[in-house]
């Protein structure tokens, strides 16, 4: 079972959804693609609601697509990290994916 080790978690007003385990940017909304994260929320909320965003540490983060352990990663169009391709580095891959869905930890 993976664990995280957190450094540290701030809070964002969420003014859209949240998903638990996908990163969240500076503006309180779902990453996308090429943003830059705030962190990874560390549960489910509502748009309007205080959201913990965990932004520093060994995070646990649903992976969008494989991923080499050791890889830079990025948000993906649904807030997954992803290998990095263009967009902006949101931390490095401790674990390997073999698929989108698997959560896996990064370090950031």
């Amino acid at each position: 079972m993976q664990t995280e080790k957190l450094i540290l978690t701030l809070s964002v007003l969420a003014v859209a959804p949240l998903t638990k385990l996908r990163f969240v940017n500076f503006s309180g909304t779902q990453a996308v693609a090429a943003d830059a994260t705030l962190g990874v929320a560390n549960a489910n909320y509502d748009a309007g609601e205080q959201a913990g965003v965990n932004a520093s540490g060994e995070l646990l983060v649903e992976a969008g697509a494989a991923i080499a352990a050791g890889a830079v990663v990025q948000s993906d169009a649904s807030g997954r990290a992803i290998t990095l391709a263009a967009g902006v580095a949101s931390g490095r891959a401790r674990d390997a994916a073999a698929a989108a869905g698997d959560i896996i930890r990064i370090l950031r």
